[in-house]
């Protein structure tokens, strides 16, 4: 059997394009969230909250709280689950003290600056915080969904929902929400925090997920593939060593009158992208067929929940 191989090409633009979506966070959350004391979701919110409070950085704080749950992750998910992850946290630990290094040098763009523990923020579009809070999520929105696209991950919250959503019936969706309101709403009891400044990190939230669907082209839905091959099993193989599951129908056609093997798979949008690689890779030829459906419900998916 034709044994499917990791592309080094294809993961190395995949990294490249998880760095990119790193940078645009990175930009989004340094320039326009933490000058105008915005609070965003994730453990990059929660650094955000402790650097308003006593002033630790937030690369620090990022840092610490992922390397935590990633030993954790490792020991519950497994290491296939956190190679990309452990990729991004190191790479935006040090994306967001480059920021902040870049930002304070460009004190002279603006008269004015935030203030906190000797660092010096300038806020770029003035007393606009709404078009700061605006620009920043839509940065943030973009560049999550750039690494999601990729198989990639910022931990943090991802990292909790993937662990509660494996021994409860909880969603990944869910979950996360609910970490980034419980993150976002504590920013109100910091010395900076305010009503206004908590509905500003409301709306980041709302932004940010609006862009990243987006980007993801409605990427949460789920899809199914027909495929035709001749190296069915082959593809079938190796579609089942990526963890998802594959059905072989009997079909004939219609003209020919010719017997032939349909592969069905169901899978998440987001892994589509793997899925046609694959195929590709087997068998250049094959006649695939992808549509999206409603909802998909059972292992792998969505639980299925009636009254």
């Amino acid at each position: 059997m034709k044994a499917y191989r990791i592309n080094v090409f294809q993961e190395a633009r995949d990294y490249l394009s998880i760095t990119l979506g790193l940078i645009m966070y990175a930009i989004g959350f340094t320039f326009f969230q933490l000058p105008y004391q915005i609070t965003t979701g994730g453990v990059a919110g929660l650094g955000a909250v402790i650097f308003y409070t006593p002033g630790f950085p937030v690369q620090f704080t990022y840092f610490g709280v992922n390397i935590f749950l990633l030993i954790v992750a490792v020991k519950v998910l497994g290491w296939k689950f956190c190679i990309k992850t452990i990729y991004a946290v190191f790479m935006l630990t040090f994306l967001l003290g480059v920021a902040q290094e870049l930002l304070e040098a460009l004190p002279t763009l603006t008269d004015e600056v935030y203030q906190l523990s000797g660092q010096n923020l300038p806020q770029l579009v003035g007393d606009q915080a709404f078009m700061a809070c605006v620009m920043g999520a839509a940065l943030e929105g973009i560049g999550l969904g750039i690494i999601f696209l990729n198989n990639g991950s910022t931990g943090g919250t991802d990292i909790i929902a993937s662990i509660v959503n494996k021994y409860r019936d909880v969603t990944l969706g869910q979950m996360m929400m609910f970490c980034d309101i419980v993150i976002i709403t504590s920013s109100i009891f910091t010395p900076v925090g305010s009503f206004q400044k908590l509905l500003f990190g409301y709306c980041t939230l709302i932004i940010s997920n609006l862009l990243l669907d987006f980007v993801m082209d409605r990427g949460r839905q789920s899809v199914q593939f027909l495929i035709f091959s001749r190296q069915y099993d082959e593809i079938a193989a190796a579609i089942s060593s990526t963890g998802r599951g594959v059905t072989v129908l009997d079909g004939q056609g219609w003209y020919t009158k010719n017997e032939r093997k349909v592969l069905v798979v169901l899978a998440k949008k987001r892994e589509s992208t793997n899925i046609f690689r694959i195929i590709k890779h087997i068998d250049p030829n094959a006649f695939v067929s992808q549509s999206k459906v409603i909802g998909v419900f059972g292992e792998g998916f969505d639980k299925i929940k009636v009254k």
